[in-house]
């Protein structure tokens, strides 16, 4: 039988699944449930002329079901997890390689020509401040 504990876990699930299949319960009829499952079988009952045994059986399947899904979900979302880490790790050594190219590059530019290297790095300098000035005097 279904305790007490995986009804209110899937509560908003279990509650959905009953007016399913009993559309006679209202919110109404499933808020005197009060954590006891035997309580619940009562209301059902009362409201639906439904036996014990069927009630049982419907909740125990409702839970099973959801735990089942529940797996799947844990499983679909762990592959994706995987693949997206493997995707990361592939284009992460991709830009690790094209910045170090770009980096050898730039030594090399910088080495060959030292005086534009440096006219071009107080140029930027230059315009980094002036857009720093600018934004502090708005």
């Amino acid at each position: 039988m279904v305790t007490r504990e995986e009804l209110k876990g899937r509560w908003n699930e279990v509650k959905g699944r009953l007016q399913e299949q009993w559309g006679q319960l209202t919110d109404d009829d499933l808020q005197q449930f009060r954590g006891s499952t035997n309580e619940l079988i009562g209301v059902i009952q009362q409201k639906t002329g439904a036996t014990q045994k069927e009630i049982e059986s419907f909740l125990t399947d409702v839970v099973s079901q959801g735990e089942t899904v529940a797996a799947r979900v844990n499983e679909v979302a762990s592959r994706y997890a995987g693949e997206a880490s493997d995707y990361a790790k592939e284009n992460y050594d991709r830009v690790a390689a094209v910045t170090s190219d770009f980096s050898k590059q730039l030594a090399h530019s910088v080495r060959s020509r030292p005086a534009e290297s440096m006219v071009i790095a107080f140029g930027i300098g230059l315009a980094a401040g002036a857009l720093c000035f600018m934004g502090r005097r708005r």
